[in-house]
């Protein structure tokens, strides 16, 4: 049977990208069902100093990995972590990868949303990067509602039987019944009423300070969490170094490790590649939940 493809852009050629993942191949916990084609490398460029000619082959191998997934030449895409703020200078027109991946597929950035994933902790997120002003603005319970079902989704895939979703509340206490603000009623409760009607399993909106603990004891599949920092600072702190970001809502599989370049420790063989093997195999199970390969 012909193995589906891994495909690896490095990201930030400065940064630990490179190393990560250079450890993974070597780690001997990627499986030999999978085949992966590594796109870019570290040579030419001096760790831990950014360059607009390191943002650009940065997009160049983010490009590249995109086109071989349209001609059919991979099935996964594991991307190593970037420079936002050098991608930008060098004219990069999107916050993120989330929403370039969007883009290059023709889907709308909207229907794209940023997930993390853990055996212990799995979350959604309403937004991606950008204010936090911002991201309040964009709550909609049509967000809240996609962000939802995809999370779901992506755990059935997973092999999670009926997940049962929280959905974290935007204000203190869930809003304390009106008392610390009104989006709870406005916005999240229709959109809940809406996914029970559906037959989810979602419960919420949640004190966002106790419903993290909540879902790591095992008493829910997943949490929507309202914003970026909301959901990422009690994943971070459980799963750290072994966490994936996964993107859901696109005909694309794309993961990448739950870190930054981490510019100070670049080229001093210090990086922990643990997130970027997790980012690898989690590729590649998702593609076996799609069909394209049985389990041996």
């Amino acid at each position: 049977m012909k193995k589906s493809v891994i495909a690896i852009p490095v990201g930030e050629p400065t940064g630990i990208g490179p190393e990560v993942v250079r450890k993974a191949m070597a780690s001997g916990r990627l499986s030999g069902r999978y085949a992966y084609r590594v796109i870019g490398s570290d040579r030419g460029f001096t760790p831990g100093r950014p360059s607009l000619s390191s943002a650009r082959a940065a997009w160049e191998w983010l490009e590249e990995a995109i086109l071989l997934w349209k001609e059919g030449a991979i099935q996964a895409i594991a991307t190593g972590p970037v420079h936002k703020a050098g991608l930008q200078a060098a004219g990069f027109p999107f916050p993120g990868q989330t929403e370039f991946f969007a883009e290059r597929t023709g889907y709308p950035a909207q229907k794209a949303v940023m997930a993390f994933w853990h055996p212990k902790l799995s979350i959604s997120l309403l937004s991606t990067h950008c204010s936090l002003s911002a991201a309040i603005a964009m709550i909609r319970p049509e967000k809240i509602v996609l962000s939802a079902e995809l999370l779901a989704d992506f755990l059935a895939r997973l092999g999670c039987r009926s997940p049962r979703i929280a959905v974290a509340g935007l204000n203190p206490h869930a809003g304390e019944g009106g008392l610390f603000g009104t989006e709870e009623r406005d916005l999240f409760e229709p959109a809940i009423r809406l996914l029970r009607k559906q037959g989810r399993e979602v419960s919420g909106p949640l004190p966002p300070d106790s419903v993290f603990r909540q879902a790591a004891r095992g008493e829910f599949s997943g949490v929507v969490a309202a914003y970026h920092d909301q959901g990422l600072i009690p994943f971070k702190l459980l799963a750290f170094a072994t966490g994936v970001n996964v993107t859901l809502g696109l005909p694309l599989i794309r993961t990448s490790p739950d870190h930054g370049t981490a510019f100070d420790i670049a080229g001093k063989n210090a990086a922990d590649p643990r997130s970027m093997i997790a980012a690898i195999r989690l590729a590649a199970r998702l593609t076996k939940s799609e069909g394209l390969e049985q389990l041996a």
